[in-house]
């Protein structure tokens, strides 16, 4: 965003400063589009330019959805887009290609039937092959993963990445009437066409959420691990999480093979209860980190170092959205991105706050506060919030000197020798909180 250079000057420094991109995020783009070009060589060299644009178009018609629910669960703390991003990368670039060579391998030295191969061996391969980018971000950024949701967040745009991929492949291979069916010699296979139809129908529309589902265990379990203050926990939760999403994936695939005709039957009375126990809890998870914000942000502002009335403005998600509207509305951009900060950093320092009284709060817990608490103060002047007035408790008269009165923040770094300022309160006959 560019910022008019005689208001620059007035805002905090992060305004200005453009973004800083890590190297590994910059190393991880570059080897992942070197990856999807590959692969996309590879596509079109063996089904065609028409198969593999087909297979493509009817591939990303369920991936924009799904994104937008796991975005949707991220509203509180959202993770980077980057790191999101280079998770759907993952799935659809490495896990793919590691769970391909892993499962030919498989096949060629141990002869395992079909059932076998779809049951035990895919679902061990292509779930570690998921399940390793997760890994990674807990422990190359560690700070990017701090609880349930993250994993299950990460683990979805992973998900996501390897079914669409996948699902690729396998609408290519119906188009060109090369993928087997296990009907007996003789019979007569449907069109390439129909295939697809029946093919796109089953994946894409009833099972989409299948490989998010499955490796959001193992999210889960890594989330878990994470938060606890149990050694025991942090090894046995990513454990089980995975031995979850191995079975799950089994049990799926297995059920593909051998219900037949009762596939549907079977579908409609194991899978969809476990999806909806799935998004059930999702949802009360992040339910739980709303509780958790409004908790922590009261404490803070009981220790001054927020206004009460901000914090509808800052714990609830309507009204977040509505403050940063209403600051647009009457600020422009920069009084949007104003309010946008200042919630963020909010939720942030909840959030560590929630850790540091659990005890499983990084070592650097006090810097990092220390940190935030800055850029709050920073981006204070800037944030204009909606008139609330309904909001303000009742203020009773009180004398200069008055232990009522509204509580102050505490000194940070680089404040000047004094009585550290007040927080304002609602100017008269407004209700606004002042900018």
């Amino acid at each position: 965003m560019a910022v008019p250079s005689a208001v620059a000057p007035m805002l905090p420094a992060s305004a200005v400063r453009p973004a800083k991109v890590g190297r590994l995020v910059l190393l991880a783009t570059g080897l992942l589009a070197i990856g999807a070009v590959i692969l996309a060589v590879f596509i079109v060299l063996q089904g065609g330019p028409k198969a593999a644009g087909i297979a493509v178009a009817l591939a990303a018609l369920p991936v924009g959805p799904l994104i937008a629910c796991y975005l949707w669960l991220d509203r509180y703390e959202p993770e980077p887009l980057r790191y999101l991003m280079i998770g759907l990368g993952w799935g659809a670039v490495v896990a793919t290609a590691v769970s391909a060579a892993g499962e030919l391998l498989v096949a060629a030295y141990t002869g395992l039937g079909d059932l076998a191969q779809a049951s035990i061996v895919a679902p061990l391969i292509e779930e570690f092959a998921k399940a390793l980018f997760i890994a990674i971000v807990v422990i190359a950024r560690r700070r990017q993963i701090d609880g349930v949701l993250d994993g299950i967040v990460y683990a979805g745009m992973v998900g996501i990445g390897f079914a669409f991929t996948e699902n690729i492949l396998y609408f290519m291979a119906a188009y060109l009437g090369s993928f087997d069916l296990g009907l007996p010699d003789g019979s007569t296979a449907p069109s390439g066409s129909v295939l697809v139809s029946v093919l796109f129908f089953l994946r894409a529309l009833m099972s989409p959420f299948a490989h998010p589902l499955f490796t959001a265990a193992t999210g889960v379990g890594l989330g878990v691990a994470v938060t606890t203050r149990r050694t025991w926990l942090r090894v046995v939760a990513p454990l089980l999480g995975f031995a979850t999403a191995v079975a799950m994936h089994g049990a799926f695939n297995f059920t593909a093979f051998k219900a037949g005709d009762y596939f549907f039957l079977v579908y409609l009375v194991a899978m969809v209860p476990v999806f909806i126990g799935a998004v059930v809890f999702a949802i009360w998870v992040r339910h739980r980190e709303g509780r958790t914000l409004t908790a922590e942000l009261a404490e803070c502002a009981r220790l001054g170092w927020f206004h009460p009335a901000e914090i509808p403005w800052l714990t609830n998600l309507g009204r977040r959205r509505h403050a940063r509207r209403y600051a647009q509305r009457h600020r422009g951009e920069l009084g949007k991105r104003a309010v946008k900060e200042y919630q963020q950093a909010a939720t942030e320092l909840a959030f560590l706050r929630h850790r540091m009284s659990r005890g499983n709060a990084p070592a650097n817990a006090q810097q990092k506060q220390q940190e935030i608490l800055a850029r709050l103060m920073g981006w204070r002047p800037y944030v204009l919030l909606p008139p609330a007035p309904m909001f303000y408790p009742p203020r009773p008269p009180m004398g200069p000197g008055d232990p009522r009165s509204w509580p102050t923040r505490p000194r940070l770094p680089g404040d000047s020798p004094g009585p550290s300022p007040k927080l304002p309160g609602p100017p008269s006959g407004t209700g606004t909180v002042p900018p």
